[in-house]
């Protein structure tokens, strides 16, 4: 069954940088849209990144510039690193697989915590 295990969240101080993976399984992995969401406490969850089958990439608002999202094909693995970490970017991160027809599938999140 199509699996999506993240890893790499931690508590960083601000200012610094992390790169999150999302290991995929049970799928085509080359053949789909990955996405990184991330949802604040108290807040509803946003749009981080995408990333395309064809590699392409696009990023939500304000996630321009200290977010960049890649994948690896050879090991099923999207990444998300961010540099110049904030405490407003506390939040548990969460990747996606797009399968299409409607059909997304989540990871259980990594929590990430900008404080010093």
């Amino acid at each position: 069954q199509v699996k999506l295990v993240e890893s790499g969240g931690g508590l960083v101080q601000p200012g610094g940088s992390l790169t999150l993976s999302c290991a995929a399984s049970g799928f085509t992995f080359r053949k789909h849209h990955m996405s990184w969401y991330r949802q604040a406490p108290g807040k509803e969850r946003e749009l981080v990144a995408v990333i395309t089958s064809g590699d392409a990439t696009m990023y939500g608002d304000s996630m321009r510039g200290r977010f960049t999202i890649s994948r690896d094909y050879g090991k099923n693995t999207v990444y998300l690193q961010v540099n110049s970490l904030k405490p407003e970017d506390t939040a548990v991160y969460t990747c996606m697989a797009d399968l299409g027809t409607g059909a997304a599938y989540w990871g259980q999140g990594t929590q990430v915590t900008v404080s010093s």
